[in-house]
């Protein structure tokens, strides 16, 4: 059994959450609103817990489940709390209408984040191109993943394993902003006729 530590208490931290602890992992939820914290703690059982915000996560994975909007204050805020750590940005920088990314060309949240985690501190950029009430029905899906450290990409790879996800390792982290942006071509496809029980994946021979 492997803590999983999950910054956020929103739709996709349950769907997360839920499915991890589902497959056997211990879930620690952290969210500046503790008490929907427990309440989502509650809500997926197996013994999962709320943490408290800011302290060091209990798990070796981190994953930072907040939105764009406000995910580098949050790990500017755990700070050296989260050195140790691999991060996992689930993140997606979508402009007002989701028609598009706010972030700077070439740039992306994930290196965004990882401007502003310690020094040594992996950030994999993961699971943001699956729609969050698609992976709570736990079926099989490809897992897109994008990351410099090989070893970090290693143990997150097994993770998404564990939770019968197909990890599919697209590159280093400069390939964060193309996971973001096959994140919009998702919306795109599911707002003109593919509908919002669409899953993305590879054909792989």
């Amino acid at each position: 059994m492997t803590i999983i530590s999950i910054i956020g208490s929103g739709n996709m931290a349950a769907a997360i959450g839920a499915r991890a602890a589902k497959h056997g992992h211990a879930i620690e939820l952290l969210s500046r609103n503790t008490a929907k914290a427990q309440a989502l703690a509650d809500q997926i059982g197996s013994g999962a817990a709320a943490g408290t915000f800011g302290a060091t996560p209990a798990g070796d994975i981190v994953i930072v489940a907040v939105p764009y909007s406000g995910v580098v204050d949050v790990v500017a805020h755990y700070g050296d709390a989260l050195a140790g750590k691999i991060l996992i940005d689930i993140s997606n920088p979508f402009n007002a209408d989701a028609s598009g990314l706010a972030t700077v060309p070439g740039s992306s949240a994930a290196r965004e984040i990882a401007d502003v985690t310690p020094a040594g501190t992996p950030v994999v950029k993961a699971l943001n191109t699956i729609f969050g009430h698609i992976l709570a029905q736990d079926r099989t899906l490809d897992a897109f993943l994008a990351g410099d450290s090989v070893e970090a990409k290693a143990s997150v790879a097994a993770f998404l394993e564990s939770i019968e996800l197909r990890p599919l390792d697209v590159g280093g982290i400069q390939m964060a902003p193309v996971l973001e942006w096959t994140a919009i071509l998702l919306m795109g496809l599911a707002r003109n006729g593919a509908g919002f029980d669409l899953a993305l994946g590879a054909e792989v021979r």
